[in-house]
């Protein structure tokens, strides 16, 4: 069945609310079969929300939509609603002495507003709100539905999860959608598609879908199937098959981070872990020691932003920085070498370069990073060219250490920068 959420409010067109509801929205359908085609936001508007209305019916069997049910006057929905169905409002007892019970139990004096809250339309199936005052309403059209429930996020989810899920479950045949999701670090969303195009293609014929799900430094691949759970292991072995040929670069499945995995394998491993921070300024640190017991594998972390605390914390050569400069090869391996034996840790990260905006040169521009691991066998850098802007290339310079340290961790070949 084809969905599409309508979500209205004048908040979420400036920006000043996050649409949080059709995130969720958009989750929760899948699991029972639903498929959301669109998400469509508009304005408190009569003649917007008809607009919608109509384009909505004609593309998707079931609306879902949220907002505009508040006690105030630009709050419009269930007036318009009422006139797209040709329906009056009348007073709702259930409804009426829901909202007096609520305000009853806070103590709380009802206004002529709450109460006006208690008209509903009468050509609808009123859905109770036991987290609030305006009512869910469930309206039937050729064969088609449209839901209107409030705006407030909890509201809204106690009436999708007690009355709407359940109805549409009874009313529908429905088959859960089945979605399978793996992590990769270190590899372009592009160059993954080049070197997967064969695994891809093979995918796609066998009816099921693939996403390619890009984020700064992360590419998440999900593969999607409308027949459910039953196709789940033949995704499995799709996803094995990717595992093997790329170690270096799919890090874990679904929500895993890789400060989790990491953290895991050093858990393991019984091995500690410490940092040596430039240009990343406690970013790495705080990302590992984020994760719950982490204290059982992270010693500390040296902030040497400065070419003065290189040299006096971690003991780094005043004549390499003078001759290669702070964002090098040779300071990042003294950074990571020494901090190991400063920390008293088995493995030290290490991090320098160019975060920018400002900073950087023709030989050093910016978004050039070192990366810098050691451990009691060996000491060896990596040189990465990110981009522009800050805030991006401290990120993409804590997930690509975090991923060779886990490449470290499980022995993976390396190949220099």
């Amino acid at each position: 069945m084809k969905v599409e959420i309508l979500s209205i409010g004048d908040e979420l067109l400036i920006g000043q609310t996050v649409n949080t509801n059709a995130t969720w929205l958009g989750q929760e359908c899948s699991k029972i079969g639903l498929r959301v085609m669109h998400v469509t936001t508009i304005s408190d508007d009569k003649s917007a929300i008809i607009s919608a209305i109509d384009a909505a019916f004609l593309r998707c069997d079931i609306i879902l939509v949220t907002g505009g049910l508040g006690p105030t006057k630009d709050d419009i929905t269930k007036h318009t609603l009422c006139e797209y169905f040709d329906t009056e409002l009348e007073i709702h007892l259930p409804t009426l002495q829901q909202i007096e019970g609520f305000f009853a139990r806070r103590n709380r004096p009802m206004l002529e507003s709450n109460i006006r809250q208690a008209e509903l339309p009468q050509k609808c199936e009123i859905l109770p709100n036991l987290n609030g005052t305006a009512a869910g309403m469930w309206f039937n059209h050729a064969g088609k539905v449209l839901i209107s429930m409030p705006g407030v996020p909890y509201e809204m989810k106690g009436i999708m999860l007690d009355e709407v899920f359940p109805r549409l479950k009874q009313r529908f045949e429905l088959k859960g959608i089945y979605h399978k999701t793996i992590l990769t670090q270190g590899i372009g969303e592009s160059f993954l598609a080049e070197s997967i195009a064969d695994w891809e293609n093979e995918v796609r014929e066998s009816g099921l879908e693939l996403a390619y799900l890009p984020s700064p430094g992360l590419v998440k691949l999900r593969i999607t199937s409308y027949e459910g759970i039953s196709r789940k292991e033949e995704i499995n072995a799709y996803f094995t098959v990717l595992k093997d040929r790329f170690p270096r670069y799919v890090f874990g499945e679904e929500e895993e981070t890789l400060p989790q995995v990491i953290g895991a394998l050093l858990r393991k491993e019984k091995l500690q872990i410490g940092t040596v921070e430039s240009c990343t300024g406690g970013a790495l640190a705080h990302s590992i020691m984020a994760i719950t017991g982490a204290s059982n594998y992270f010693s500390g972390s040296f902030l040497t932003y400065s070419n003065e605390l290189k040299q006096r914390l971690v003991g780094v050569s005043e004549t390499d920085l003078a001759k290669f400069g702070a964002v090098s090869k040779e300071v990042v391996e003294q950074m990571a070498a020494n901090g190991r034996e400063k920390l008293g840790v088995d493995v030290c990260v290490s991090t320098s370069g160019v975060a920018g905006p400002n900073g950087g040169t023709t030989q050093k521009p910016v978004g050039l990073v070192f990366i810098a691991i050691a451990t009691a066998d060996r000491t060896h850098s990596f040189q990465f060219q990110f981009g522009d802007e800050r805030e991006r290339n401290i990120q993409m310079t804590v997930l690509t250490a975090l991923n060779l340290v886990r490449c470290e961790l499980l022995g993976l070949i390396i190949e220099k920068k």
